[in-house]
């Protein structure tokens, strides 16, 4: 297929697949959802131990008082700038997450927990840096969704797909909303969110989030899900591999806190 040809007619008869094949989609029903993706930075010893109970104690319990939630709440296990915590925060309302800091400075019970975290000295800070995106969950899968299961060495893949063009990216979107989302849950992972990247670095990208109840799950299913006909087929459509969809590919292995929701 020639790329004036896709430009011509792909673009608007892609949406209306999207439309159409998310309603035959096994996800989550309802309104999409805005998610912040937060990274605490920090330098081992005594930072990580702060953090996390400033998470747990502190800021988890007030943000769900605003009506965001479930929050996930995650140390990295693998990937770039160890130690790091993360934070997923969905939801509905984009106007609650842009106000956050100021509804936390303003909630008296919030700033009696998290004393020690935001009076912290400079000298000692909790922290090396903060890194904050901006995601939109995908039309087909609309809402965080925490797995129904919590074992207790589950852990969580994160993925973001960067793309070339915003015309590969699209096409990798819209690829997810041909069948992706059933194919993992086919392949035995839990699907826990998809979105686009609104603010943030590498753009255009999109995020996605799988689990697993243990580490050693992880490549037996990815296995599993490169084997299905179906993935196979889809992966070969020339609508989508007449150039890669996907330029790098940034993967993270997370582990869930004591207080995460997820």
């Amino acid at each position: 297929m020639q790329r004036r040809d896709f430009l011509a007619s792909g673009l608007a008869a892609g949406a209306l697949a999207m439309a159409r094949s998310a309603e035959a989609q096994s996800a989550p029903s309802g309104e999409r959802q805005y998610i912040e993706l937060r990274k605490y930075q920090m330098m081992s010893g005594p930072q990580g131990r702060l953090t996390q109970g400033y998470i747990s104690t502190a800021l988890i319990p007030a943000l769900n008082k605003m009506g965001i939630g479930p929050v996930g709440a995650f140390s990295l296990y693998f990937g770039q700038d160890t130690p790091s915590t993360y934070l997923l925060l969905p939801s509905a309302s984009l106007e609650t997450l842009v106000n956050v800091q100021t509804r936390l400075a303003e909630d008296a019970a919030f700033m009696d927990a998290a004393k020690t975290f935001w009076s912290a000295p400079a000298a000692a800070a909790p922290f090396a840096r903060v890194q904050s995106q901006l995601l939109r969950s995908f039309a087909g899968y609309p809402k965080v969704t925490p797995p129904k299961e919590k074992p207790k060495n589950r852990c969580f893949q994160m993925r973001t797909y960067e793309s070339a063009t915003d015309l590969d990216h699209v096409r990798k979107v819209e690829m997810f909303h041909q069948g992706e989302f059933g194919f993992f849950q086919q392949a035995g992972a839990d699907t826990v969110f998809f979105a686009d990247t609104l603010i943030g670095p590498r753009m255009p990208s999109l995020t996605y989030m799988l689990g697993f109840g243990d580490t050693s799950e992880i490549d037996p299913k990815w296995a599993v899900f490169n084997n299905i006909p179906e993935w196979k087929k889809l992966n070969q459509d020339p609508k989508y591999n007449f150039e890669p969809t996907v330029s790098n590919i940034d993967n993270l292995i997370l582990k869930p806190l004591a207080s995460s929701q997820i």
